[in-house]
Order: C-alpha cells, then structure tokens, then sequence
C-alpha cells in the first residue's frame, strides 16, 4: 500500500495516492461503466481507499464480480488514504449519506461508535453467500465484534516484515538448507547475523532498512516487540494504564542499538536501498510488487522473534457497512454479496501481498505458489500483534500520531530509552482520559456503556 522509502504520509503528499501509478505500472480504480448510471436492477455504492498495488488487484477483483453478478452495478470509489478518508465516511454515516459498502482499518472499529457510524452485518445474509465464522482466525473474527455483532468482515491482514536478499545472506552463510533464513531467537543472535551479513557489503551500504525516523513504522515494529515481551497496554475494562516501561524500555533499546552500532543509515530510502543490494529491511507486506517487480532474490518473514514469543505487526482490512438510516433492501443485500464474493476471492488481492484473512485460501493451488507469500503467511496469520482496542488506535491513528514520534527520538538519539518509555506511559494516560470525537465519550465510559 505505500512505496518503500516512503512512509505513507510522505507518499499521499508526493503522488496523491498510495501508490505511484507511473513507477508501478498499475491503473487507478474506476474502470467501467458508472454503477448508478447504468440499467442495472441492484446498485450498490462502495467505498475504499486503495490504490497503486491495491487498487490494481481492486479493479481486477470488482470487475470479475460484475461479470459474474451482471445484475448487481457496482459503483466503486477510491478516497484519499488516511484520516481525510475517516473523516469524509464519518460524516457521509452521520448525515444519511454513507455508500452501501465500505473499506476500514479494523483497529478503527472502536472509535468509529459501531451501532451509530456504523451497522452491524446480518449473519443471515452472509451465511447465504457462504461466509461463516469458522473461515477465520479466531482473533481476526473476534476483533470486528462489539457487544456480540459483527462490525467489520476482514478481507485480509497486512503485517510488517524481515524482507531479505538471498545473495547477501548466501555468501555470510546465514542461509538454511531450504534457501531460507533461519529465525534469530535472542536479540545477540539478530545482532550477529546483522555483523555477518555487512561484512559482505561495500562501504556506505546500510545493513538494515529501519524507517528510524518514520512515527508509523517505530511504532509498528515498537508493539511487535513489546507485544513479543507480553507488554500491556491497559487493564480489560480500559480504565488503567497497565504499560510497562521496564518492558518498552528493553525494546526502545533493542531498536536503538541498531543505529548506534551501524547497521541503520537515518534517512536512507530503505526499499531503494534493498533493491541497490542492503541485505535486510523491514517493510509492510505491500511492498512485495514493489520487489518483485524488481526480479531480485529475496524472502521475507515476519519480524524476528527476539524476545522469544513470535509477534509481528498486523492490521487488517476489513468491509463494514456504514450507517443508513434505511439501511436493507437490494442495495443492502448486493453490499453483502460484493463483501463476500471479495473474501472468498482472495487470491487475486494476495498477490499485492496481504495475507487473505479467509482461511480456506490457503487450500488454493495458486495461492500457495505464490512468492513469497508462501513464507510469511502462516506464520503471520498465526501470530499477529494488535493495537490495543480503543477508540484512538487503528492504522495512522492518533495512538501512532502520538507514540510514534517519541519512539522514532529514542531511535534517533534525541531522547533516552528509559525516558521516552516513561514519556509514552504518560501520553497513554493522556489519551485513554481524552474524549472519542465521534462520540464525547472517554475510553472508560465507552467500555462502562458496552457493559451495561
């Protein structure tokens, strides 16, 4: 969803989207006749904020639905990524003029006052279409309910990876037999292999792409590690802050050695970087096109597990159905058709490399051939680290917007690990005391109204 070397912020500003159609080769969404103009019997409006890779596999994925669906029109519309996305579907729910069928990040569920902003699914209507529960991850499925009703229908999840060259790692000797690249169990261990692999590198050549400075990705990697360290965030009734600073400071250390022993070039184009011949970076799965478009040899696999248990940054991009007043009928009906035709058609949208959240995909012939998918799937759909469920959490959220800075200044050296831990401690207070815009109410008061 967002070029390497580019967070995704820098990417909207730069190319007006996700993605650079004239570097991927990819065409923008909306191909085909307008929906709503059309003679079609059921039209349904549907939104998302794909683009670049995405959006490619988007229009291939609509338009075999409207050839096997002919009676249904689909009108498809692509919004800016981001927060201008949540904010223009926010107000479209609140003032009756929300489409049929949406796109979200499934951490936005909680902030996004499900029952208000957003309707519930009819489980009927899914079960119809052959979409059940036991197609999913168990965690997956659990996170898009609230008070037992399904908010959010996850298309896929997106994670953050160890993408790394085979030739680097071949000529260190770091490879298994299988061409892969064993898992590092310690941090000492990550850390040799790190030494082995650039000492195979010409000088000025970074061992690891790292977005040191980006907020979004320190904090993405942050809570794959602290999530591997079995940290909190916050007690189940979300009225306490639960983080442990002792734990976040071990990780903020972890992060920061790898500057300071120089492995990480701050400010390098990380994904340029891979490409030019560093043998590591960590990246979203979205980037995989991006390489693979550049015929090199390489793997990827979820975050090393250092800190012992397997974790590794998830989120998920799930369908919802924002509010309508007089929501139901064939519009209603056609949302639910579109929503599960996508999920149970995954195979196509993993080739941008997200991993399809509708588990007997992975039963597909031509899913599983696929590269280097094949490597990171399973491990990442079995072991995916979560923000925690509040209402300021979710992909580019206010939790990233404010934590992500002061891990990013621990990386840097601005700040000390010790004390940036404390720092997010308190900016986790700060926040969990703060008012939901959509709906006035705390994080604690939002749970105190779920259990009553």
């Amino acid at each position: 969803m967002g070029r390497p070397g580019l967070n995704r912020r820098q990417l909207l500003a730069t190319a007006g989207g996700l993605g650079i159609a004239a570097t991927f080769g990819f065409a923008a969404l909306g191909t085909g006749a307008d929906a709503l103009t059309s003679g079609a019997r059921t039209r349904v409006r549907y939104w998302n904020l794909f683009s670049g890779g995405d959006g490619a596999n988007q229009v291939t994925m609509v338009d075999a639905f409207r050839k096997a669906n002919p009676d249904v029109a689909v009108k498809a519309s692509t919004l800016t990524w981001g927060g201008p996305y949540y904010t223009k579907l926010a107000m479209a729910a609140a003032g009756n003029r929300a489409p049929d069928l949406a796109v979200m990040h499934q951490g936005r569920i909680p902030g996004f006052a499900p029952g208000r902003l957003l309707d519930a699914w009819d489980m009927d209507l899914l079960a119809k279409y052959g979409v059940k529960e036991a197609d999913f991850n168990p965690v997956l499925w659990q996170r898009g309910l609230v008070d037992g009703k399904l908010y959010a229908l996850p298309l896929d999840i997106h994670v953050q990876l160890n993408f790394y060259r085979r030739d680097v790692c071949e000529k260190a000797g770091l490879l298994d037999t299988d061409g892969r690249l064993p898992s590092a169990t310690s941090p000492d261990e990550w850390f040799e292999i790190l030494k082995a692999a650039k000492g195979q590198l010409k000088k000025g050549l970074q061992t690891l792409g790292l977005h040191a400075h980006d907020e979004n990705f320190s904090w993405w990697f942050f809570l794959s590690f602290y999530q591997q360290l079995g940290g909190t965030y916050f007690n189940d009734d979300r009225t306490e802050v639960t983080f442990d600073t002792d734990k976040a400071t071990q990780v903020l250390e972890f992060l920061r050695k790898h500057v300071t022993d120089g492995y990480v070039n701050v400010g390098e184009a990380d994904g340029e970087a891979f490409i030019a011949g560093s043998p590591f970076t960590w990246e979203g799965n979205w980037s995989v096109p991006y390489f693979n478009g550049e015929k090199i040899d390489y793997g990827a696999q979820p975050l090393p597990p250092v800190f012992g248990t397997p974790a590794t940054h998830a989120e998920s991009h799930s369908f919802v159905l924002p509010h309508q007043s007089d929501r139901g009928g064939a519009a209603n009906e056609g949302a639910h058709l579109l929503a599960a035709y996508m999920v149970k058609n995954a195979t196509a949208w993993a080739g941008g490399g997200h991993v399809p959240a509708y588990l007997p995909t992975f039963q597909d012939k031509a899913y599983l051939e696929l590269a280097p998918q094949n490597e990171y799937s399973r491990p990442a759909m079995d072991h995916p680290a979560t923000e925690p469920r509040v209402w300021f959490a979710g992909s580019t959220g206010v939790l990233a917007h404010r934590v992500g800075p002061i891990i990013a200044a621990a990386n840097l050296g601005s700040a000390k690990p010790d004390a940036a831990a404390r720092r997010m401690r308190s900016a986790l207070a700060q926040l969990l005391a703060a008012k939901n815009p959509m709906d006035g109410r705390t994080a604690a008061q939002e749970q105190a109204g779920a259990d009553a």
